[in-house]
Parts: C-alpha cells; sequence; structure tokens
C-alpha cells in the first residue's frame, strides 16, 4: 500500500492538475462546498415558504420539497445530465451538472431543517414581536431566522457530511471526483483493489468523522 500511495498520491489528491482538470480529493471539497453554500439560501427560502401561513405558497413548496426528498439524488443527476442540455440547447460539463443535482436535491433536505428550526421556537415570540407593530416577515427576518439558524448549525454541518458523500455518484457521469479517480487507479494497477478502495473509504471517514465531531463540539456549546 505504500508504494501505491507513494506513486498515486498526488492523482489522488488533486487528478491531472495542474496540467489538466481539477480532481480527486480536491474536486470533491470544492464540489460538496459549493453545494452547500448555494444550496442554503434556496433552503432557506423554501423554509420559510413552508412555514408561511400563505396555502398557496406553502402547498405547491411542500409538495415540491416531498418529491425531491422522495426521489434518489442519482434520478436527480440523471435528469440533470440529460434535461438541461435539452433547455439551454447545448452541453452542460459534469462539474456543472453534479453541482446543479446537489443545490436542488440538498435544497430540499435543508427547507425541512430550517422549517423544523422555526418551529421549535417559542410561538410567543412571533406574537409578542407582531403585537409591537413588526410585520411577519420583519419578525422572521430579525427575530427567528437568526435564533433558529443558529440552532440549525449541528444539523447544516451533518448535511455538508451528507453532501461529501453524495459527490461520489458524480462518477456516473464521468466527473473525476475522489471515487472516480479511485476506479481510474484501480483500471491503471488491476491488482491491488482492496488497497486502493480501503484508501477511498479511508479518505471519506476521514472527512465525515471529522466534521462529525465537529457537530457534536458545536452541538454540546449550544447545549449549555
Amino acid at each position: 500500500m505504500t508504494e501505491l500511495v507513494d506513486t498515486y498520491w498526488l492523482y489522488f489528491l488533486v487528478g491531472q492538475y495542474p496540467h489538466g482538470p481539477l480532481g480527486g480529493l480536491a474536486l470533491t471539497v470544492v464540489l460538496a462546498t459549493l453545494g452547500l453554500v448555494l444550496a442554503l439560501p434556496l433552503g432557506v427560502l423554501l423554509g420559510l415558504a413552508r412555514f408561511s401561513p400563505n396555502r398557496w405558497l406553502r402547498l405547491p413548496v411542500t409538495a415540491w420539497v416531498w418529491v425531491v426528498r422522495g426521489t434518489p439524488l442519482l434520478m436527480v443527476v440523471f435528469w440533470a445530465y440529460f434535461f438541461l442540455p435539452t433547455v439551454t440547447g447545448r452541453k452542460t460539463d459534469q462539474f456543472s451538472t453534479m453541482l446543479i443535482a446537489l443545490i436542488v436535491f440538498d435544497a430540499a433536505y435543508l427547507a425541512e431543517i430550517v422549517h423544523a428550526g422555526l418551529q421549535a421556537l417559542p410561538r410567543g415570540q412571533l406574537q409578542a414581536a407582531m403585537s409591537l407593530g413588526m410585520t411577519r416577515s420583519q419578525t422572521l427576518r430579525s427575530v427567528l431566522l437568526p435564533q433558529a439558524l443558529r440552532h440549525m448549525l449541528p444539523s447544516l454541518i451533518n448535511q455538508f457530511v451528507a453532501i461529501i458523500k453524495e459527490t461520489s455518484l458524480g462518477t456516473i457521469i464521468g466527473l473525476s471526483e475522489l471515487s472516480f479517480i479511485a476506479n481510474q487507479i484501480n483500471a491503471q494497477v488491476l491488482v491491488k483493489p482492496v488497497e486502493i478502495y480501503l484508501t477511498l473509504a479511508g479518505c471519506y471517514f476521514a472527512m465525515c468523522f471529522g466534521l462529525t465531531c465537529v457537530a457534536r463540539v458545536v452541538e454540546g456549546r449550544l447545549a449549555r
């Protein structure tokens, strides 16, 4: 395994970069980070819509969230991969396709996190703020949402863990993320699949376990 790591460690970390596109572990981290950062605003908006008293806004958004959450991410990736070129008239690259799929998919889960965070707050806060003359939107923006987001931090970190694991599906469409690079190395070496995929599993475990520990620390501090 030591010889394998010495030979392919750079390819495993960054793919063909700087002589080609970025790949490997670096691309996985970049894709997961962008997926969470870009899905969060959409998730917040959808969560607020789920919390809205207006049924004409709440019900369609709720239905959309349930449909996306009930659909495997692999299907969302396929939809993005085959549907986007039909709409835009040009082929979308693998990175953009996977990023869009992650944003759409994880925004639905983040919407439920936001919705649950808002529902967990005492109802009296909403009523008290509105009795002081604040509108519902002002109350959500200035009173409820800041508290909800603070309590949602552990869940957001856990969602980042989920996104890291979800990026592995990019190998289906030829995206050179961590799993794809491991498959490429295995195709070249042929005789060491156990060592290669143990290394792959170790990388995912290190990232996910580390973030899970961070989430536990944040949760403990919030509880205190």
